[in-house]
């Protein structure tokens, strides 16, 4: 999958596409991605004002999981098996407020990929630090 510089990926129908991510960048072993502080991704009780720490879990396997099928071979998928994560700080809901996912591969074995991805505020402060390990499976016909 090859992402244009300066045209974001558009996640298909899916919970991604659902929470906002976009994919803005995509080399091997490192992903970038966007995703909207708003009424999807806002915490669940009231009043609705921060980013939904569910919402950074889901964005991190989602983000994880794009980087390890660029690294797949045809016949492989990945199958996200374990994500941890530590919320640091809170990020308000607002028009136009989005966060960054900035994942990296630590370890890319023949079976599985870790990674960690950290979730920034665009001016660069630690939202959430998550640790993604995905599972590399032959597609199922």
């Amino acid at each position: 999958m090859q992402i244009e510089p300066g045209k974001p990926y558009e996640l298909k129908e899916s919970i991604g596409r659902f929470l906002g991510i976009k994919l803005v960048e995509m080399k091997d072993g490192h992903v970038k991605a966007t995703m909207p502080v708003n009424d999807n991704t806002a915490r669940p009780c009231t009043p609705v004002d921060i980013l939904n720490g569910g919402a950074s879990l889901a964005f991190a396997e989602i983000v994880s999981g794009y980087g390890s099928i660029h690294l797949c071979a045809e016949d492989e998928e990945p199958v996200g098996i374990q994500v941890s994560a530590n919320h640091v700080s809170m990020t308000p809901v607002g028009e136009g407020r989005y966060v960054e996912a900035h994942a990296n591969i630590v370890h890319r074995g023949r079976t599985q990929h870790v990674w960690n991805v950290d979730i920034v505020t665009p001016e660069g402060k630690l939202v959430s630090t998550a640790r993604v390990v995905n599972l590399i499976i032959k597609k199922r016909p």
